[in-house]
């Protein structure tokens, strides 16, 4: 089974009137995504690709079951949406916007601990079930990247996404869930949070991180392995190699405090902990192979 989003996910879509929301409500149809319904306040009436649009989260449960929310609101607004969402007892919430107030994102967070909710963001692509159901903004359409598997993959980044995923499926494995936890300093859910889903998911064999230099995602991973939460083989590809000491580099959440972050402390703790770290996208499915992890691809 998927993780997080399949075929069965009765999605709603928070922002849905929107351009970025319109067109990628689309390309989430398209894929097979079970999108139900949408919300826009003083849209109520409207339709979106022959989507029902309701004011507020409230009035759309009354008509509607509902699964999962997807927003698509600008940074300012997010705070209130994944309120609105949890207060309306959806469980899992994707939010894409980049640039959320550090303090809205330590308040987002606080609260999907409370609701016992899984939130995935903010400054992310969202998660996708390759050829089954995706919610974000996912170029799924390239095949070369996005072909079901048995490799689960988690990432930090949205440039290399594409790139390490390309090179998985080019060594013969395709992907069962990609989850873009964001680059923000402070995402709603981390890694080390959703290796627990990795572990129980009979349908992933093994596991690829795509992190990079900044915060102690990586150094929580390594902490899971060596704490036997986390069993199945795993590769990392980790960004900012090269990246010159004591320099600021890429988004908000590449940054290296109180002495911790760095590529090479990242490193060392995965390696210590049974993990492969790749030296370049291309080693990332070379290194599967090495774990005897069987090629299974759609």
């Amino acid at each position: 089974m998927s993780i997080f989003i399949d075929r069965s996910t009765r999605v709603l879509v928070q922002g849905i009137t929107g351009s970025e929301g319109s067109f990628w409500t689309k390309h989430m149809i398209d894929l097979g995504t079970q999108v139900i319904c949408g919300v826009t306040p003083a849209k109520e009436g409207q339709t979106i690709h022959d989507i029902p649009v309701y004011h507020s989260v409230e009035r759309a449960l009354r008509n509607h079951e509902v699964d999962a929310s997807m927003i698509f609101v600008p940074p300012k607004l997010t705070k209130d949406a994944v309120f609105e969402a949890l207060a309306n007892g959806i469980k899992k919430i994707v939010t894409m916007a980049d640039g959320i107030p550090l303090f809205d994102m330590v308040a987002i967070r606080h609260a999907a601990l409370e609701h016992n909710a899984l939130v995935i963001g903010g400054n992310t692509s969202g998660v996708i079930s390759p050829e089954e159901a995706m919610m974000g903004s996912f170029p799924y359409w390239i095949q070369r990247v996005y072909k079901r598997g048995n490799i689960g993959v988690m990432t930090r980044s949205g440039s290399l996404t594409n790139e390490v995923t390309g090179m998985i499926v080019k060594q013969g494995y395709g992907v069962s869930t990609l989850i873009g936890v964001g680059g923000d300093p402070v995402p709603a859910t981390r890694f080390a949070e959703m290796l627990p889903y990795y572990q129980q998911d009979e349908q992933t064999e093994a596991v690829v991180i795509i992190g990079e230099l900044g915060g102690t995602m990586e150094e929580e991973v390594a902490e899971a392995m060596e704490k036997g939460i986390f069993t199945k083989p795993l590769v990392a590809f980790l960004g900012g190699r090269t990246a010159p000491k004591g320099q600021k580099m890429g988004h908000a959440g590449a940054i290296i405090t109180g002495g911790k972050g760095a590529v090479e402390d990242k490193i060392e703790a995965l390696t210590k902990a049974g993990a492969l770290v790749a030296d370049r996208p291309s080693n990332v499915g070379i290194l599967l192979e090495q774990l005897n992890v069987p090629k299974k691809l759609s």
